[in-house]
């Protein structure tokens, strides 16, 4: 095993410390006495080091796992340990969580590669030197190279899955030209996805991975919508304690609804915009000094919603508004193709939803270019329109700053030109949401967003660094290249 000292090594600016970093509890005393800069820079060097072990690692995991088949018996790699899988050692051996050791397993067999020909006809192929197109090479290439984090692997691996089956084509040509152009875009989203990856987090990434998949894969998006639906229940028991316990498995329109409902009451506790009139920011301070923790106040807003049913005021329920679900549908001008979300983010949802939502609630149209910007319906005032924040919400997603997840109806408008010094207009091309937290950091901590016409914007840290912000937006995949695989190559529907 190598020793601190080796270790230490691997991390250039502990290794340039010399001596002061011999031993563990030296290297903590000059750590603490770093500056802010210098402790950042340890910790990108010493998960820079991790990667390179966690690429072994994994070569090990997915070894092993190819070794220990459940049909191996006694005499695979892991049952020889006294383990019946490849998970259950390498949990013991890492000490890490049954689902992380999962996890690796899971990666450590794709990073093997070789993929078989898994095109789902249940046919061999005349033609044996034809092999499927791999569309997990970007993520390993990706992995090997560092770009991505184990858990970002599995995140865009699982949540993409496999490329549907082709059925309902005899034709051996083809049946292969068909399964290719199906997994080259799954490896075009793939590679897609690795390039956000160090602006996303891994809850991100997932999500955006089942919204690309449910966009290639209409039929089976309608398909993982109706299973979620008869998937859904409410179950209640009473522990060992005498406490009576409830667990619900929600559809994707129940989840959404009860998620605003939550989001509305507790939004000033959990950051949400504080431009609001005073009558709200003495309501929204109130429940920040409120003494309950939120799953407490969670708790008592269902309760109270039960309670006052459908006859509730909606003040006298959420203090400012009656919470609702926000649908968008995406139309396109060429094809008349329809795709609908959820606002703040949900994989698809099919046209009957929509239709109901629509008659129920109407619809405020939104026209959009080929890049996701909305048409300007700026005026000159100081805040933002409703309509002007729903196109906000459809082109960014949520919060733009880097790695940030706060959905869109947690974000405020900002004006990247400033209203009074610059005489910036309120137009949605020189806005952008930002959530709270990020909001001040910008106007507080010497860091500012620019933007040259309609391109990406760009934040200038108070150091000089300047980043592309992209947007969050599930729906940007929805007006971009990605998208189901043409109609030609695609098995006809009795």
């Amino acid at each position: 095993m190598a020793t601190f000292t080796e270790v230490a090594a691997l991390v250039p600016t502990l290794r340039d410390r010399g001596d002061a970093c011999a031993s563990l509890t030296q290297a903590q005393h000059a750590v603490t006495a770093m500056t802010d800069a210098e402790v950042v820079a340890v910790l990108r060097e010493a998960n820079e080091a991790l990667q390179h072990a966690e690429q072994l690692r994994l070569i090990a995991v997915g070894v092993i796992a190819a070794r220990s088949p459940r049909d191996a018996g006694h005499s695979g790699a892991a049952q020889k340990e006294g383990h019946r899988t490849a998970a259950s050692l390498v949990q013991k051996i890492t000490g890490s969580s049954k689902a992380d050791a999962s996890r690796q397993v899971r990666v450590g067999e794709a990073m093997l590669g070789g993929e078989s020909d898994s095109s789902g006809s249940g046919a061999e192929h005349p033609d044996a030197t034809w092999r499927p197109i791999d569309w997990r090479e970007p993520l390993r290439v990706a992995r090997r190279d560092g770009c991505i984090s184990t858990t970002q692997f599995d995140v865009i691996e699982r949540g993409l899955g496999e490329p549907p089956a082709v059925d309902g084509i005899t034709d051996d040509r083809q049946r292969r030209d068909a399964d290719d152009h199906g997994r080259a875009a799954w490896a075009q989203a793939a590679e897609e996805l690795v390039a956000e990856a160090a602006e996303r987090t891994a809850e991100e990434l997932g999500a955006a991975a089942r919204a690309i998949r449910d966009l290639l894969d209409p039929e089976g998006a309608e398909q993982r919508f109706r299973d979620r639906y008869e998937n859904r229940s409410y179950r209640v028991w009473t522990d060992q304690y005498g406490v009576r316990r409830a667990s619900i498995a929600y559809d994707d329109h129940g989840a959404a609804l009860v998620g605003t409902l939550i989001d509305a009451a507790l939004r000033p506790r959990r950051g949400g915009p504080r431009f609001v009139d005073s009558e709200e920011q003495a309501k929204a301070k109130a429940l920040t000094d409120d003494p309950r923790t939120n799953e407490q106040l969670q708790y008592d807003l269902i309760i109270d919603l039960l309670r006052a049913g459908a006859l509730a005021d909606a003040k006298d329920v959420f203090g400012t508004r009656q919470a609702g679900v926000r649908l968008v549908q995406v139309v396109d001008d060429d094809d008349g193709a329809r795709v609908g979300y959820a606002e703040d983010g949900l994989g698809a949802l099919p046209d009957a939803m929509i239709d109901q939502h629509i008659c129920d609630s109407g619809i405020v149209p939104v026209r959009v270019d080929a890049c996701g910007n909305p048409l300007d319906v700026g005026r000159e005032q100081r805040l933002f329109t409703p309509r002007q924040r729903i196109a906000l919400a459809l082109r960014d997603g949520g919060c733009r700053w880097t790695g940030c997840d706060r959905p869109a109806s947690y974000c405020e408008s900002h004006h990247i030109d400033e209203w009074q010094r610059d005489g910036g207009r309120t137009d949605i091309d020189r806005g952008v949401l930002l959530c709270r937290f990020h909001h001040m950091e910008l106007h507080h901590g010497g860091w500012r967003i620019t933007r040259d016409d309609k391109d990406d914007f760009q934040l200038h840290d108070p150091g000089g660094g300047v980043r592309a912000l992209r947007a969050r937006g599930f729906l940007s995949y929805a007006w971009g290249a990605l998208g189901p695989p043409p109609l030609r190559f695609r098995p006809a529907i009795a």
